[in-house]
């Protein structure tokens, strides 16, 4: 007995004979009957037309050229998938891959490095809002590492010291100037028409606090959170009713040159004034 079936969405043709197991395993004593299938395919490239059997056992792709391959039939699935074709709209792949932890990043890795990015990222912006340059203080960086080796064994709690300075934290940014970038660009929602603390602004005032003179810094790799930052200030910055006279304004470079060229007129006039007294 036979039948054929057409698959019009394919434009194959499956026809179906059944037969004795042993006309296709070369066992003439097997008496099972299976289904022994031709399956014409026109679109493969180098397996032009060929043709599809199975049995109970085996799956035997035979060419036009007569060329057979026998294979187990649990392989069946995974031959299907390869012939039959495929477009972009039958299959979604989603790849999702994990940002990678920047552990050897050089301005967290090496000390001198991050000790030299956060000073003089914070120094930049310091400068462009006509606050004095900061110096490094070894104390208040011993302090930052205190804390933050407490944090680490605490799970990385990120969370402020309360210590007796002014401080500013960062976690997860790709390196130090990134980090003290985050606390400094905060300067874009402060009022400057209504000086006073915010928490969303607390860290671009300490940052550029004029009466502030020294920090020190510190950092720990927390997994897969990144590095957590911890910076120091003193005399600390925050001080409530200050605001105005310490946290200005930002200034263009041109104003700033002004700025330098006044205070040197006020010195050479000193020097002038105390030379006519002698």
């Amino acid at each position: 007995m036979s039948c054929s079936l057409f698959l019009e969405d394919r434009g194959c043709l499956v026809q179906a004979t059944r037969l004795r197991a042993n006309k296709l395993i070369g066992d003439d004593d097997a008496d099972d009957v299976v289904h022994l299938c031709s399956l014409h395919w026109p679109c493969l490239h180098h397996w032009h037309c060929p043709t599809f059997q199975t049995s109970n056992l085996f799956f035997m792709l035979t060419s036009k050229a007569n060329t057979m391959i026998l294979v187990p039939i649990f392989f069946v699935p995974l031959l299907l998938l390869l012939l039959l074709p495929v477009t972009a709209s039958d299959v979604t792949v989603t790849i999702t891959v994990a940002p990678a932890i920047p552990s050897q990043e050089p301005s967290y890795s090496k000390r001198y490095v991050f000790t030299s990015a956060v000073l003089n990222s914070t120094n930049t912006y310091r400068r462009q809002h006509n606050a004095s340059a900061l110096a490094w203080n070894a104390t208040l960086a011993s302090f930052a590492s205190s804390y933050l080796a407490a944090a680490r064994t605490d799970a990385c709690n990120f969370s402020h010291s309360r210590g007796p300075y002014g401080e500013n934290i960062a976690i997860g940014y790709a390196n130090a100037t990134a980090a003290v970038a985050a606390w400094g660009d905060e300067r874009g929602i402060y009022d400057f028409g209504k000086p006073g603390f915010e928490h969303a602004t607390g860290h671009f005032t300490q940052l550029v606090w004029k009466g502030t003179t020294t920090m020190g810094c510190e950092r720990v790799l927390c997994g897969v959170r990144g590095w957590f930052v911890a910076c120091e200030y003193w005399p600390p910055g925050n001080v409530q009713g200050q605001y105005d006279d310490e946290v200005q304004r930002q200034v263009s470079g041109e104003q700033r040159v002004r700025a330098g060229l006044k205070g040197v007129v006020v010195i050479v006039t000193g020097v002038v004034v105390w030379l006519s007294w002698t």
